[in-house]
Formats: C-alpha cells, structure tokens, sequence
C-alpha cells in the first residue's frame, strides 16, 4: 500500500492582532510539528476538542489557507503522490452544510461548477456526470434546478458530498461533516460516505470531535490537543488501550464507553 499524503513537521502560526496594517509577530502555533502519512484506500480520523487545530490543518492540506487569511505563516512539508493535482484531486466536504452552499445558485450549478474549472468535459458529458453522482448520494434529478434553502440539512450534506466527489478525487477531507445534523440524519451521512470511498477507493481524512463516529469510519486515528498529536495508531488499539491522558479523558468523557478500564 503505498501512500498519497505525506506531512512532515508541519507548523501553522496565525499572526496575533496588530493595530498596525503590518502583522508580522505570531504567537503560539495553532499546528505544532504535526507529522503522519494517508495511505491509498485509509480512512485516517483526526480527533479533538474545538481549538485544537483540526480545521486549521485541513485547510492547510487543501492549499486554502492563505486565501482565509494570507498572513498565516505555514512551515514543514505538505507531499502528495506524485501525479496528484491538489485542486482536483483533494475535495473538501464542509461541516456547515447551510453555509458552505452558495444559495443564490442552483443545484446544478453548485454540483456543476468544479467539473468546468477543473475538466474539458462538454455540456453533455458533465449533464451525464452530474445525473449519476445524484444518483450515488440519494438525490433526484427533479430537483436540479433548485436551490439550497428549499432542501433539509442531510439533502444539503448530500449536495455537498456531491459535489466533492463530482471530479473523481483521489483524497476527500470530511470536515466534521455530520456534527451539524440531527442524530438520525448522522448515521444515514456516515453510511453514505462508507459507501462512495469504497466505491471509489477514496482516502479520507475524517475530522470529528465525536470518539464514536471516528470509530464507525477510522482504520487509524491521531488525538490532537493544542494543535500537536498526542497519540496515534489503529483505532480500536487507541480507543481500546489509550496511553495519553487527554485520550483518557475524551474516552471517558463518552457515555457509550462508560465503565471502560483506563
């Protein structure tokens, strides 16, 4: 198995506020020498509280940072296989599907737009395209001139899922995608994505702060606090015999592992 991702020492420091245009003095880093490998076909879930740089190093890999604030300051080593095209081949599937759709657009826009920047794929072929990535995600095609607020929250999830997925990439990043849904819409979402990366034989890098759904869907986990890993590995080793005491306590702080030896 060979890998597609590789970050090496990677640190991430925001500038701290100036009154001054000029902001060149950066605090503590918000991502602190963080270090691992995806391999092809890995679900690698990423977990911690809020605040510990989770999103921070999503945006990082996907090469968006600098566009949310350009006097970040990023060092160390984000590789991707070579062949890899970062725009078209890592996607991003939002936490926040009410806000991460345009909702002047349409569906079919929204689905539609990354195959135009990123494909030479004729009208015909991209419609085509469009009706079955629909299909995979369990949404009908009736519905694509629609526009987001005239869908539930798991349909907007679905949307988003849709068009993450709509260049064939070869690495989705799940930015805590179902932490905004109702209970029963989250299993639905989590089964979806099980579905398409086998599928696909998609990696996936899946951010959550919730044990049991990085459980559901994780063949290995990082624990993050303060924007460092403190424990990494398969993740029913880390779950089932957790060494770091920040790993302890979000383990013992889920009801559905009540009573497990620490």
């Amino acid at each position: 198995m060979s890998s597609l991702l590789e970050i090496k020492n990677l640190k991430i420091f925001y500038p701290q506020k100036s009154r001054t245009i000029i902001r060149r003095k950066f605090g503590k880093p918000a991502v602190d020498e963080v270090s691992f490998i995806l391999d092809e076909g890995e679900v690698l879930g990423i977990v911690g509280e809020s605040g510990c740089g989770k999103s921070t190093l999503a945006k990082a890999i996907k090469g968006i940072i600098k566009f949310n604030n350009p006097y970040v300051k990023v060092t160390g080593e984000i590789n991707f296989q070579e062949g890899i095209n970062c725009r078209k081949d890592v996607q991003i599937i939002f936490q926040d599907p009410y806000s991460s759709l345009n909702p002047r657009h349409t569906l079919k826009t929204i689905i539609e737009e990354p195959l135009l920047y990123n494909t030479t794929f004729s009208k015909a072929e991209r419609e085509k395209k469009i009706s079955e990535i629909m299909e995979k995600v369990g949404l009908s095609s009736a519905k694509l001139n629609s526009y987001p607020h005239e869908f539930s929250g798991g349909q907007r999830q679905r949307i988003g899922i849709a068009r993450a997925l709509i260049t064939n990439p070869k690495i989705i990043i799940a930015d805590e995608p179902v932490s905004a849904l109702d209970v029963s819409i989250q299993a639905q979402i989590l089964n979806l994505l099980n579905e398409v990366r086998k599928e696909f034989n998609l990696s996936m890098i899946f951010i959550a702060h919730n044990l049991p759904v990085v459980e559901y869907i994780s063949d290995r986990v990082i624990i993050m606090y303060e924007g460092k890993i403190v424990e990494s590995g398969k993740t029913d080793k880390v779950i089932g015999n957790p060494v770091h005491k920040y790993t302890k306590e979000l383990i013992s702080s889920v009801p559905e592992y009540e009573g497990k030896k620490l």
